[in-house]
């Protein structure tokens, strides 16, 4: 527990903060149109339904304005790269920009079906009490002119005792606009789940996109002003306290008090929305026009399993090692973009990215590539975006953690390694690299061979063989190959990969490959980065918590994982 809290505390008060807000808002709405004086009628007719409406709406609100910056992903590369005064506290939460992402949109969820259901409530009361003739307030209070309805004296939607709470939710804003984000909202949700992304990607992108509806919807939503208050000037000439139990004298020569006048709240959730809405409109231009930049492809490779490898140039083009990509085939599709990590270091006259078989898309794109008798395809760039892995050199020892094409950002890092060692480059901070690479089959190690070899031969020019130290592992082999390492065992490189470093068969036994670290570095900063799949995560985040000290100047481990 103690190491969670040192790896975890500003995550987890960042939370409290924002559920801490969340309860705040609700309590605090719901308090106020629960006691307020000016909404003594409307509660007559509702019950406390009114309450929990108006407080989950006002946490809507809230939510939504801050469900887009976390997509904003240059106002996080900035944030990231350019500001001096982020921490390494600070900069770990800016990748956890996702998972927040989806906290708000779970968050909202939850108050919209609060929402809802007290708006169902609502209506039921309000066509109860507009068809009640037992002479009621309520049915008083219901049956105000809706002949006068610009002059603000109705406090009831519904017009009559023939229509219906239907007719009511269709031909009003509130009701069509509530409809419209509701149904937006269902397919974002459901189409935003890890089985839909996996395999249904193309759904999930299209599916996102309505949140323009529903951002526009909850702009307009309470511009009908359905829920409504007492005026000020009302109040003066029947104030509830006083008027409401001689309800059936207003208006009466000899009483005092006259029929209430109600007006609609004024909309505010456009208040909430406007700056990020700004913002991520300023996001998107900034994006098309990077994305209309000239891409020139130089290169294109092959390689096995399926793997394509595009070398590209662009003008202006600036990249640090981690960092990834958005990448569109207009031939393909004219609105999909894909995020991939790019492979090449920054110290390189390209960039180049790593594409593998993992849907429809990615398919397409490599089959257009192998087409030798037709022109090459044109793709569209937008970013570098920055990454948790442009951290790896903050820290005296780094562990790289890439499964399957999940090598690719430590592609980058071990690219740049081998250029900072060939200038000389005497600033590194980082001291010792333990790089782990995890694969299903034998043709996967060929996409970054020469690099590993190259490295291989500087770091024993230099004399820093110790510098980096590699782990290939391969989970998936038949008796045939495992047999023939065995025989070949004794051999100066490995059987399979051609590299000095044999290939091991099977998994990391972490908590051994933990400890022999710890024991190594006593003293050292961590930095632990992953690539790689959630199951793999969670054993290395319980690792990092296992075998950091609870003393900071001994071992810390730091869990970092790649999020797009």
């Amino acid at each position: 527990m103690g190491n969670w809290v040192v790896n975890h505390w500003f995550s987890a008060l960042f939370l409290a903060v924002w559920l801490g807000l969340n309860v705040f808002l609700f309590v605090d709405a719901f308090l106020k149109y629960e006691k307020a004086d000016k909404y003594f009628y409307t509660r007559e007719i509702l019950g406390p339904s009114l309450a929990c409406a108006r407080a989950s709406a006002l946490c809507l609100n809230f939510n939504s304005m801050l469900i887009l910056l976390p997509v904003c992903r240059n106002l996080l590369s900035f944030l990231r790269g350019t500001c001096s005064f982020c921490s390494r506290t600070l900069r770990k939460q800016l990748d956890h920009n996702l998972t927040f992402h989806k906290l708000v949109a779970y968050m909202i969820c939850l108050h919209t079906a609060i929402h809802i259901i007290a708006h169902l409530f609502n209506f039921h009361r309000y066509s109860r009490t507009r068809q009640a003739t037992d002479g009621s307030l309520a049915s008083i209070l219901s049956g105000l002119s809706h002949g006068e309805k610009e002059g603000g004296s109705w406090l009831n939607p519904i017009q009559s005792p023939d229509m219906t709470v239907e007719y009511v939710t269709f031909t009003s804003i509130a009701g069509l606009t509530g409809v419209i984000m509701t149904i937006a909202l269902i397919l974002m949700v459901t189409s935003a789940t890890k089985f839909m992304r996996r395999s249904y990607f193309e759904v999930f992108w299209y599916t996102h996109h309505l949140f323009v509806f529903y951002i526009l919807g909850l702009a307009i939503h309470g511009i009908g002003g359905i829920v409504r208050g007492q005026t000020e000037e009302s109040m003066n000439e029947n104030h509830p306290h006083e008027c409401a139990e001689s309800f059936q004298k207003w208006d009466d020569h000899d009483s005092h008090c006259r029929s209430p006048q109600f007006e609609g709240h004024p909309p505010e959730s456009w208040k909430w929305i406007l700056a990020p809405v700004i913002l991520y409109i300023f996001e998107r231009i900034l994006r098309f026009y990077r994305s209309q930049q000239k891409v020139v492809i130089t290169k294109v490779v092959m390689h096995p399993s399926k793997v394509l490898e595009l070398q590209m140039n662009k003008r202006g083009f600036s990249m640090e090692v981690g960092q990834y990509i958005f990448v569109n085939c207009p031939s393909i599709s004219l609105l999909e973009w894909h995020p991939f990590t790019l492979t090449s270091a920054p110290e390189e006259d390209f960039f180049s990215i790593h594409v593998r078989a993992a849907g429809d898309w990615t398919e397409n794109l490599i089959r257009a590539f192998e087409q030798q008798d037709s022109s090459i395809p044109r793709i569209e760039v937008d970013g570098p975006f920055g990454t948790v892995s442009e951290d790896v050199f903050q820290y005296e020892v780094a562990m790289l953690v890439g499964a399957g094409i999940g090598v690719t950002p430590f592609a980058s890092i071990l690219k740049s390694i081998w250029y900072k060692f060939q200038h000389g480059d005497h600033d590194l901070k980082t001291q010792k690299i333990y790089f782990y690479w995890i694969c299903r089959e034998t043709g996967a190690f060929s996409w970054f061979n020469d690099l590993l070899t190259s490295l291989e031969q500087e770091m024993e020019e230099l004399g820093k063989v110790g510098f980096l130290n590699y782990r290939l592992f391969l989970t998936g082999w038949d008796s045939n190959i495992a047999g023939h390492a065995a025989l070949n065992f004794d051999k100066a490189t490995d059987i399979v990969t051609g590299l000095k470093q044999k290939t091991s068969f099977g998994r990391p036994m972490w908590d051994n490959e933990f400890s022999t670290i710890a024991t190594s570095h006593p003293k050292s900063v961590v930095g632990v980065f992953l690539c790689g799949p959630q199951t793999l995560a969670k054993s290395l985040r319980k690792c990092c918590h296992r075998y950091s000290s609870l003393d900071p100047r001994k071992v810390q481990f730091y869990f970092n994982k790649e999020n797009f």
